[in-house]
């Protein structure tokens, strides 16, 4: 009987425990009020689906429900979340935004080199240089993820030939530490006057543009009628389809006329769904269709991402830290010398900790959780999030490259 594999039955599991999470964290019991202050919801949202596979009551290796979540709701859910973005100003967060995205990126792809230089000179029993299970090879593909994202990561897989039980190993290394980071910058989060107190950070910019986007919702607010239901589903799933038609379309061009390109994960169909995505979502903001906003557009992009946060716990296996636990030591080092690069460039800048948490978010966690991560400053500052996740989709595959081959370097 066990373990299930019937989708429709896991998915049910899932929306189950996502409602429990939404229902508790809302309730105003003085438990989960407690409980809520040290547990940020989105990490119960990772973690309970992992529990379902952790207990073997499903089998998430024969689930289809990432795939689904992937490339039919996360493309819908960036329309969503940009349909009503005002540009001009997000653009008046300055350049400090900019900077602490870029510091991300630098901590990622200089904290991989540096840290299997540490434990190759340190515990060189830990680390193998040859064959497919060479582990520069493995972290190469954590350097895409944290970088870019799930695109960027399997280009990787095929541009350094990772073997294929040995990714994924780093699959769940990526997910455990990654969602770990993020649990410290949830948590950061709820403490951020003091934090940009402590570092004297200028935050008349943020509240400029959180005091803007809010004026504008509330503008346009309305409850939706069918109809409206219906012109904001048209318009999710129609840039969906329109995304996955390009990227029908232009992927055997490439691989046709420059299949070079496919060590930059230019063949990657889901990199062309995203890009495509965000982009008409981007155009739509400069249109009427920016008012759906008003019929709870950024409230369907959130509850498709956490649907889609839920699938990726799903493939969580806590137990894997038990089976390879020094490649644990090191992503957690890798992410150590990230955080801490993080930490100094925002107080010599006196950078806000939204914008180093968006910052780092939009490089380790992307597209997923850059923008909930935002949202937990604020719903309407979820935007900024999804615009920087997708300036790591593109930097993504170039960076993890280069960090690749540096970590090939320092471990030969």
């Amino acid at each position: 009987m066990l373990p299930i594999t019937n989708d429709a039955v896991i998915l049910g599991f899932l929306i189950a425990i996502l409602a429990f999470v939404f229902v508790t964290n809302a309730s105003t019991h003085i438990f989960w009020r407690r409980f809520y202050t040290f547990v940020p919801s989105l990490l119960l949202c990772y973690l309970l689906p992992s529990l379902l596979t952790m207990t073997e009551l499903v089998d998430a290796k024969k689930s289809n429900l990432y795939f689904m979540a992937s490339r039919y709701l996360l493309p819908a859910s960036l329309v969503y979340l940009t349909i009503s973005v005002d540009l001009k100003e997000i653009l008046r967060l300055g350049p400090k935004a900019l900077i602490m995205f870029f510091t991300g990126t630098a901590g990622v792809l200089l904290g991989g080199p540096l840290t299997l230089w540490f434990y190759h000179t340190v515990a060189p029993g830990w680390i193998t240089s040859e064959g497919s299970q060479a582990t520069w090879r493995g972290l190469s593909t954590v350097a895409g993820s944290w970088i870019g994202g799930g695109a960027n990561q399997a280009a990787m897989k095929e541009v350094f030939e990772v073997g294929t039980d040995f990714f994924s190993a780093f699959v769940t290394v990526d997910i455990i530490i990654a969602s770990l980071w993020m649990a410290v910058l949830l948590i950061l989060a709820n403490k951020a006057t003091k934090f940009d107190s402590l570092f004297r950070a200028d935050t008349s910019a943020i509240q400029e543009v959180k005091e803007k986007i809010e004026k504008y919702q509330k503008e346009v607010m309305r409850i939706p009628k069918t109809h409206d239901t219906f012109t904001l589903l048209a318009f999710g799933f129609g840039a969906t389809a329109i995304a996955h038609f390009a990227a029908d379309g232009i992927v055997p061009i490439i691989e046709t006329h420059a299949p070079e390109l496919k060590k930059y994960s230019l063949t990657s169909s889901f990199f062309w769904i995203v890009i495509t995505a965000t982009t008409i979502g981007l155009v739509l903001s400069f249109t009427p269709a920016r008012k759906l906003e008003g019929v709870g557009a950024s409230r369907f992009g959130s509850v498709f991402l956490y649907i889609l946060i839920a699938t990726i716990g799903l493939k969580v296996n806590l137990m894997s830290i038990f089976e390879h636990p020094q490649l644990f030591v090191i992503g957690l080092t890798w992410i150590l010398f990230h955080a801490a690069l993080m930490l100094i460039v925002a107080y010599l800048i006196r950078a806000p900790l939204f914008l180093m948490a968006v910052g780092s978010q939009a490089n380790v966690g992307g597209a997923a959780s850059a923008p909930i991560v935002a949202s937990v400053f604020h719903p309407a500052l979820a935007p900024v999030g999804v615009l920087l996740a997708v300036f790591g989709y593109v930097l993504g595959t170039y960076c993890a490259w280069l960090c690749g081959l540096l970590m090939k370097f320092v471990s030969e």
